[in-house]
Order: C-alpha cells, then structure tokens, then sequence
C-alpha cells in the first residue's frame, strides 16, 4: 500500500513539474477587432422641386434612369411668365424710344443755346437772360436722358430676370446619379419652393459612391479615431468582404446610445451596394493605455472566482482577475497584476495557494 502512495505522489509531482511553466505578465497596447452594424446612405441625395411654379409638360426620366449632371429631366409651361417677360420686354422698347426723343430734344435746345452763344458775342443783339435759360434747358434734357437710361437699365435687367425665371421651367441635374423616385406626371400643376405645399418632382441619388454610418459605442473609440480604410460585409454578399475608407465622425457621443456617429466613404462604381443595406463593420477597437495580457491557459475558472497562479517568493499565489478581449494567443485580463509578474503558464485549481513552485 505504501508502495502505491509513493507512486502516485511521484505521478503527480511529474505532471505538475511539467505544468509548472513561469510566464511573464505582457503590458502593451492592444487592437481588437469589434463587429458593428452599419447602414449605407447614398453620397449626394436631393429631392428635386420646382423652382417656378407651373404644369409639367413632360417628365423625360423614370425610376433607375441613369442621368449626368446638367441633363433635362422635367419640362414645365408657365404662360404668365412668359407674358411678364413679354411685358417686360416692351417696356424696355418704350424706355428706348423715349431716349431717342430725349436725344432729338438735346440736339435741339444744344442748336438754340449755341446759336444764342454766339449771337450774345454782339453787345445788345439779345438779352442777358435769354442764354442762361437756354443752358439751363440743354443741362435739363441732358438729366432728363440720364434718367430714362437709369430707367431703362433697370428695365432690362427686370427682363433678365425673368427670362433666368423662364429657364427654370427646364429642370435640370445637379449632379450625376440616378433617379430613385418619379413623383409626377405631365400635366401637374408644381409648386415652387420646397415647403409642406411644394411637393418634389423626382429624387436624385449619386450611387456611385455611398455612405456608410455605422455608430461606434465609446469601449470601442479608445480615446482616438483610427485612420485608413476598415473591412465590411453585406449579407447580399455571403463570404465576400468589402473596404471603405474612414472620413468623417460627429466627435461627439449621443447621450442616450453613448455611441458616435462615424462615417466611412465607400466606392461604389459597380453598383453591388445600395442605400438601405445593413452591412456588418469590422472595427478597429483601440485601448486606451496599455493592458495587461496572460496566455489563455493560464486563465483559472472556477464557480466562485476566476484567477491566475502567481509565484510570490517561490509559492503559488491566486490573483483574481477579470477577462476582457483576446488578442491574439493572449488575452486581457484586469485586475491586481503588474507588468513583469511572474504566473504559470498551464494553470488549474489543483495547484492550492501556498503550493511550492519549483
């Protein structure tokens, strides 16, 4: 009997003799990569109203058409515009034949005033008076020409403006993309403006680029946005990954998700990806400091604690810890340790606090 304690005990003094390994507790900056949802949104977006109100002639687009920056989209008839460019028009005529009398008239007060100008060289042969009124009169028709000038200036540019109005009633891209909503017919009255009363014609989306939003929880900022371009997947697209580049972020968190907003720009030339689609960002999560990590064998999980076997002068010491991320073939662990601690490296409850470490 005494012979089977002592090999039992040469047994276990072996096996433990193997698992007895010492680490070093690792203190290092840590990256892991957290999975978030996302929602791609259309580059440019814009709801195209009517900048004049009129009825549409014609709607040259549809839902899907593919259109480049400047093309017709909408054609609209406006007749009081056109009848107030008309109007316009011949009030800038009248204004110009008016200056043409009042030049008639300078050329005619400018004959008498020279021809008194020089008739006053001859003591007598006129009164005193007679060329001062008639300097006056030339200097009059003179201010009188100015005015109808300044009135006609005026006129004209009235008429400008409403034949820019006129060009409105052809409502053209603003940018390339496609059109993704038709919400008119020939033959509606459109409102101008873009109020509650102004319902939008057509909806314009650039697609060949995207925004994709994804809400970045404050554990995963780790004080600083990273840089560079992050990996996404699309479940339209099983088993295929995607990457965007990291552009924009609201720098603030909202104080009811404690999340921060952060856009991603994302090509989009073959038009794979569209706007609604909720695709899954691998993100970069940063610590803050440097962690402390321990290999994962050396992690000890019991129903009432989870530790790790530190040697303290040569005997077993359990230190609970708490578990955080893997990273990598260690994981992060928070608790009373220090960077350099000495720990095994394949530990077990078995091994009792007090134990001789060899």
């Amino acid at each position: 009997m005494k012979s089977v304690s002592v090999l039992l005990f040469a047994l276990a003094s072996l096996c433990f003799g193997q698992s007895a390994d010492l680490v070093a507790v690792v203190s290092r900056p840590t990256e892991r990569m957290v999975r978030l949802p996302g929602e791609f949104a259309p580059y440019e977006q814009v709801d195209v109203h009517a900048k004049v109100s009129g009825y549409v002639d014609k709607v040259l687009v549809d839902r899907g058409s593919v259109v480049k920056e400047g093309d017709l989209l909408v054609t609209m008839s406006a007749p009081e515009v056109k009848a107030q460019v008309a109007e316009a028009d011949a009030k800038v005529k009248a204004i110009e034949a008016q200056m043409a009398e009042a030049r008639a008239r300078i050329l005619a007060v400018q004959s008498t005033y020279d021809r008194l100008k020089q008739a006053s060289s001859t003591p007598g042969a006129i009164a005193g008076n007679e060329l001062v009124i008639a300097r006056e009169t030339v200097e009059a028709a003179k201010a009188a020409l100015m005015a109808q000038e300044g009135a006609r200036d005026a006129a004209r540019a009235s008429a400008d403006t409403l034949r820019e109005l006129q060009k409105y009633l052809d409502i053209r891209a603003p940018f390339s993309g496609v059109i993704t909503e038709r919400l008119v017919h020939p033959g509606a009255l459109a409102a101008a403006g873009a109020g509650a009363a102004a319902a939008p014609l057509l909806r314009l989306e650039k697609l060949s680029s995207l925004r994709l939003t994804v809400a970045v929880p404050e554990s995963a900022i780790g004080g600083s946005l990273p840089r560079g371009q992050v990996e996404f997947r699309v479940p339209a697209f099983p088993g295929r990954s995607f990457r965007g580049t990291i552009a924009r972020a609201a720098r603030t968190l909202d104080p009811n998700t404690r999340t921060m907003p952060v856009e991603i720009d994302v090509p989009n030339a073959n038009g794979l990806l569209a706007p609604g689609m909720y695709p899954e960002v691998l993100w970069p999560a940063r610590s803050l400091g440097a962690s402390l990590l321990v290999p994962l064998t050396s992690i000890v999980t019991t129903t009432e604690r989870t530790f790790v076997i530190r040697s303290s002068q040569g005997k077993a010491e359990w230190v609970t810890i708490r578990r955080g991320a893997a990273a990598g073939d260690l994981v992060e662990v928070y608790g009373p340790l220090k960077p350099g601690d000495r720990i095994l490296k394949r530990a077990t409850d078995e091994i009792r606090e007090g134990t001789k470490l060899p």
